[in-house]
């Protein structure tokens, strides 16, 4: 089937919080709003078909989970990354965030410090803090706009013991996509130094111009006994609205003691529509996948062009994964506060503040959603250069 990511699209009455909250967010409605991590695009035709049967069934009870929903999840592994984790170690959740926010909770002690790398989606900071740990950050190293991970920080960091090293793989928001090679020297630092690992890998479906996603838990069995990964269907067939990922854990022990929290809130059921729509995803959603990325492979190019052509005040690294770019916006000249309201008052883009995922490696940057219609981002880009060309004088 071939799909058009292009067709326009209207999420006025569709209760967004991309559209819904950015007034109250940033202050006023007539934004392009390119801010939070979901895609302005419809998700793949299985899927829809899948809810449209359950719906038919006219009845939405208490739901429970079959065997082939984690063998689908396992199967969908094993097919695009070679890892095959076992079915019997998965776990129902109701996002990666609550699942990090869990292992916190489950794996740590309050004051404890946790360690990540920055800088680094912004929930990293809330699900240590929330739970009152510490977060221990390490600032991953920056050469033309390429990011690499400091070794030598991190040994410093796990030298103080931390109880928990919570990874983006692949990382978001700068759009690195960790090779084997440095997924090995930072388990292999976590095994010598008792660290738990906890491996976000919510976007590694979204990988672009031919690089290759590897979980960490595939790297080695020394590794693969500490590590702890989170994944999801929803970020990569838009469906973060149904509220469903997998948590898949080394051991039985590891399980129960994350199951405790859950079962003593007596959550541990799918919701009716969410264990269709993730079963359909994962073993009818590639050909709708592929068709995906090519255009967010697209857009990407376009705004790469476009800034060199036209605004080279911000620079942008093509990224490896995601549909986030992360833009050095440190040519316009605005410290602090002055650039993400320059964005909002002067572009009127709804853009994220670098600042949010991280304070101090975040200054200057800003991230923009791109998995939307082609329209979408021309107007954007338009609107970005016309409030550029007035700020430098042009």
């Amino acid at each position: 089937m071939q799909y058009d990511f292009n067709a326009p699209i209207d999420r006025w009455n569709n209760f967004a919080v991309k559209y819904d909250e950015m007034e109250q967010k940033y202050g006023r409605r007539d934004l392009i709003p390119m801010w939070i991590a979901d895609m302005d695009l419809k998700t793949a035709q299985p899927i829809l078909d899948a809810i449209d049967a359950r719906n038919q069934q006219g009845m939405f009870g208490y739901t429970s989970r079959p065997e082939s929903y984690f063998q689908a999840v396992c199967d969908w592994q094993a097919r695009r990354n070679g890892w095959r984790p076992n079915p019997a170690l998965c776990v129902f959740t109701l996002g990666v965030v609550p699942a990090l926010c869990t292992c916190v909770r489950e794996f740590s002690n309050p004051g404890d410090e946790i360690l990540f790398l920055t800088p680094v989606y912004g929930e990293f900071f809330d699900s240590v803090e929330n739970w009152g740990r510490r977060p221990l950050t390490v600032s991953l190293k920056e050469t033309d706009g390429r990011y690499d991970v400091d070794f030598d920080a991190l040994e410093t960091a796990l030298q103080r013991r931390p109880p928990l090293f919570i990874l983006c793989n692949p990382h978001n928001p700068v759009g690195r996509v960790w090779t084997p090679e440095e997924l090995r020297r930072m388990g292999e630092l976590c095994v010598q130094y008792g660290a738990l690992m906890v491996s976000d890998e919510i976007h590694s479906d979204l990988i672009l111009f031919g690089h290759k996603h590897t979980p960490l838990a595939s790297v080695s069995p020394e590794i693969a006994a500490r590590t702890i990964t989170c994944t999801s269907a929803t970020k990569t067939f838009n469906l973060a609205g149904l509220q469903a990922a997998t948590v898949t854990f080394p051991n039985q022990e590891l399980l129960d003691k994350y199951q405790t929290f859950w079962k003593g809130l007596d959550v541990h059921r799918n919701n009716c529509f969410s264990l269709v729509a993730v079963e359909a995803a994962f073993r009818h959603g590639e050909e709708w996948l592929e068709q995906l990325i090519a255009h967010l492979e697209s857009n990407v190019l376009y705004v790469e062009e476009f800034l060199k052509n036209h605004i080279p005040e911000i620079t942008l690294r093509r990224p490896e994964c995601t549909y986030l770019l992360w833009l050095n916006c440190k040519g316009l000249g605005l410290p602090g506060d002055a650039l993400p309201r320059f964005m909002t008052e002067q572009a009127r883009l709804a853009l994220n503040d670098g600042r949010g995922f991280g304070p101090v490696d975040g200054e200057g940057y800003m991230r923009m959603n791109i998995a939307c219609p082609r329209s979408t981002v021309e107007k954007a880009m338009e609107r970005l250069k016309a409030a550029v060309d007035r700020h430098m004088g042009r």
